[in-house]
Parts: C-alpha cells; structure tokens; sequence
C-alpha cells in the first residue's frame, strides 16, 4: 500500500471534516457541536478506510482505486462548495435571489480549482502539461458549471415547499445540483481531460 496515498487520504478527511463540522454547526437547526465534532471524527477515519479497502479491492480491478480516489476528492470538493456557499450566504444574510447565484457560481469555481490538482496529482496521476490539461478541465467543467449552478438556482429561484426554510432549502439546491453534475464531470474528466 503506497502510504504517501494513505496520508493523503488522510488529510482529505481532516480537510473535509472541517468543513463538514463548521457547515453541520454553523445551520440553522443543524448539528449541536458534540454531533459535529463526531461527523468530523467520522470522516477523519471513512476516508483513509476507503482508500485501503479501494486499494485491497484494486488488485483484481486496477480502476477501483482511481475511483475511491476521485470519490475522496469529489467529496471534498463538494464540501469545499457547499463550506464557501454557506460563508458567503452568512456574510451577506442572503440565501436566495441574484446574490446567491453568484454566491453559487463563486463557490463552485474555487471547488473545481482545488479538483484540478488533486484530480490531476493524485487520482489520476497524469503527466500531462498543466496548461493543456488545466484549459481542458476548466471547458468540461464549464458545462458542469452550467448544470450545477443552472440546477441549484432554479431549484431556489422555484422556492421551498413550506415544511423547509430558506436556509436549509438553499443547500438542498446545492447538494441537488451537484449530484446532476457529477456524472458529466467524472466522464469528461476520465474520458477528455486525463484520458491516457
């Protein structure tokens, strides 16, 4: 097992635990701080186990690694948007209208940025030119982009049903959105950006 990886993994889970502890806190009606102290207990050690039950499983299928990587970086991107979304909704006490189109769009540049290099590092390990690669990954992504913020914002802009505030119905838009646009972006970043 190539511990470098493990490490890695590792700090994934510190990473995405933070974030996940602060946005679990930090909600209206949310997590009390014991929950979320044990949520970011919990993925401090899911992620590092999901790396070595990948890596005991890829020895008879060689891509169940790469994808226990990629899901490990996909989490954490998707936490990255939705920790970015929700201190920009809180700083500016907006979680609907044009703001949080922006708020949408914003938070998810700076987690496909950050998808980039550890995609392009560690779950796909390619030796590729940056620029190439980077352009690439920025036009596959621009159509993820489109699918999640276009998914999200409609989903806000249609209003929540009555049993769920704003706030909460906001990140519902969120994590929808995001679920869309995760079949796009591992094809075309397996199959366009990273293809070997």
């Amino acid at each position: 097992m190539n511990k470098k990886d493990l490490g890695l993994s590792f700090v994934i889970g510190i990473v995405a635990g933070l974030l996940l502890a602060f946005i679990t806190y930090h909600f209206k009606g949310g997590l009390t701080l014991p929950q979320s102290v044990i949520a970011f207990l919990g993925l401090v050690i899911i992620t590092p186990a999901g790396y070595s039950i990948g890596y005991l499983l890829s020895r008879r299928m060689p891509a169940i690694l790469q994808f226990v990587k990629y899901a490990e970086v996909g989490g954490l991107n998707f936490l990255i948007d939705l920790g970015v979304l929700n201190i920009l909704m809180a700083w500016q006490n907006a979680y609907s209208g044009p703001l949080y189109s922006v708020f949408k769009g914003t938070s998810f540049l700076v987690a496909v940025t950050n998808s980039y290099f550890w995609n392009k590092y560690w779950a796909f390990r390619s030796m590729g030119s940056v620029k190439g690669e980077m352009l690439k990954f920025f036009l596959v992504n621009i159509v993820g982009f489109s699918i999640n913020v276009g998914v999200a914002s409609f989903a806000v802009f249609a209003g929540p049903p009555d049993f769920i505030s704003v706030e909460k119905w906001a990140n519902l838009a969120a994590v929808f959105g995001s679920l869309v646009a995760l079949t796009w972006n591992f094809i075309g970043i397996k199959f366009i950006v990273f293809k070997k």
